[in-house]
Parts: structure tokens; sequence; C-alpha cells
């Protein structure tokens, strides 16, 4: 792709953000619906999701691509915990799962005031320990990315479990769909992305911030930003607080209060990204059927 037909410059400040000479590199185009990608700096290695074929695959940059779980749970989205530990969202099992360093498998959550979760989507760990993810109805809407069932949660809720005690409590309940969250570097905000509109005409397609209080409690939510093409799911900060987003039509990136500064455009429906390499300014994106790559000027916010 040429420069034009790669970045669209919405404001300046983007133009600082990318590399004009970078190319988008697809790695892996061999997946149903790729999801949830997460890298692992101190095992040189990126992991990700694809759901509808039951899978985790493992990316190395020699270029190698292995399966790293199967079948999956038809897991989505993932991060690591400050120890270091993969923590997943499971459709299939409807539960929050951490892997362990010797690889078995320990449940974090799978009920909320003794029923089921609805289909655990994607995932945050806080400085504090403390696991927050959303909970839309994705998985159980159909039998391609889960098992098809009835709700049963009165709603669609953000969550936030202490792993050390169990507590676990809703954040935020009037999401028609919430999706994609992340926090600021400095853990004062959660964004989290409202996809209600990809089954509902009308229905949101933005993403809200909310300021976070002791790390425990959210308030002072607000609209931050609309998606002008699809719907936001997965997305990442950088360290200057700038927020990348997935879209139907790339990734988008706004400033910190909001403004949309440029677009990366990528060929296929884009559902989820993360940044990481050696420098974490390599951006590793997950659209429909593929894994792509691109370097930007910019240094991701994250996953330990």
């Amino acid at each position: 792709m040429t420069h034009a037909a790669l970045y669209e410059i919405h404001d300046q400040r983007f133009s600082s953000l990318i590399i004009g000479n970078a190319e988008l590199e697809e790695l892996y185009s061999s997946c149903r619906w790729a999801e949830g990608p997460v890298w692992f700096g101190d095992s040189n290695c990126l992991l990700w999701s694809d759901i509808p074929n039951q899978k985790m695959l493992r990316w190395i940059p020699d270029g190698a691509v292995t399966v790293f779980r199967s079948p999956s749970n038809f897991t989505n989205g993932n991060t690591r915990d400050r120890e270091g530990r993969l923590v997943s969202c499971e459709h299939g099992s409807r539960r929050v799962t951490r892997t362990e360093p010797d690889g078995t498998i320990t449940v974090l959550v799978d009920r909320y005031l003794g029923k089921r979760l609805n289909s655990p989507n994607d995932v945050v760990v806080h400085s504090n320990g403390s696991v927050w993810f959303t909970d839309p109805t994705y998985g159980i809407l159909s039998d391609y990315e889960g098992y098809k069932s009835d709700p049963e949660q009165p709603s669609r809720n953000v969550y936030r479990l202490d792993p050390s005690t169990g507590d676990i409590a809703i954040m935020v309940s009037d999401f028609l769909q919430p999706n994609g969250l992340a926090f600021s570097p400095d853990e004062r905000l959660l964004y989290i992305a409202d996809s209600g509109a990809s089954h509902t005409e009308g229905a949101p397609r933005h993403i809200r911030v909310f300021d976070v209080v002791d790390g425990k409690t959210l308030s002072n939510g607000r609209v931050f930003a609309h998606i002008d093409n699809g719907i936001p799911d997965g997305m990442r900060v950088d360290v200057d607080g700038n927020l990348w987003s997935s879209a139907a039509d790339g990734i988008h990136c706004f400033g910190p209060g909001g403004v949309l500064l440029g677009k990366i455009k990528i060929p296929q429906t884009v559902s989820n990204l993360t940044f990481g390499g050696p420098r974490r300014n390599r951006l590793f994106i997950t659209a429909t059927k593929s894994l792509y790559s691109i370097f930007v000027n910019a240094t991701g916010a994250q996953e330990p």
C-alpha cells in the first residue's frame, strides 16, 4: 500500500505517530475471526485467538506460527497480569481464566450472584492486581463463537474482580454491548467500547471514558469518541495517552482529548490490536482472518 492508501491524517499530530516508510505486513491469514492479541516480551512471541476455530495461536519473529491451545473454549480477549501470567476471556465456558507458569488453568470467575456470566469478552489488569472485564452476549448469540444460550444476567456489565479475595462487583451496567477496554497510562481513566451497533441499528458505536476512583470504582462516565466506520472493539493506549481503537476500516487513533488524529487503513475489518516488539513500537493487529503488523512512532503502555 502507498503512504496515501495506508494512512488518513486528520490532525497533524498523527504525522509524528507514524513512520512514513513502514509497511503493513500480513503475518498470518488462516483464521476465521482473529482476536485478543497479547505480546509476551519475555518469551519474544505474540499470542492471539481464532475464536470460531477454537484455537489460540503463537507467532514468533522468525515468522513461525504454532498452536498454543486447542480447544480454546472459544477464547476471545487476552492480557497479562502483574506477574506476567496470561489472563483470558472464554466464550465457551463463560469464564475468565488465568494460565499459571506450569500451564495449568485457574478459573478466576464464571458466575455473578450465582448465575452464569454472559460471555466474557475483553480484559485488563490494574496495577493493584484487580481484573476488569466486559461481559456482552456475543458468545451466546450463536454456536459460531460459543454455545447459543439465553443470558442469565439481566444486564451486560463491566466487572471488577479481586483475585486475592474472589470479590466481584459490577462497575457499569448501562452498556448495550460492552467490549474492549483500556486504562490510561496513569490508570486514572478507563476507556470502554460500546459495540451495540454490531447487531442493533442506531445503537452506540462509541467509546466512553470513566474516572477511576482509588483503583476500585468508576465515576463521571462520558462519551470519549465515536467510531465513524463500523464499531469500536479492542483498543490500546500509548505512553502519551493516545488511544488506538479497532474499526471497520482499520485503526483509529484519538488524542487524549478525544479528537480523531488519524487512521491506519487495514484491508479487513479490525477486531483488536496490541503494542509489541522489544520497544513496544510495533502494532500487532487482528483483522477478520489475518494477523497484521506495522511499526509506529509510539510506545505502548499496557501489559507487563
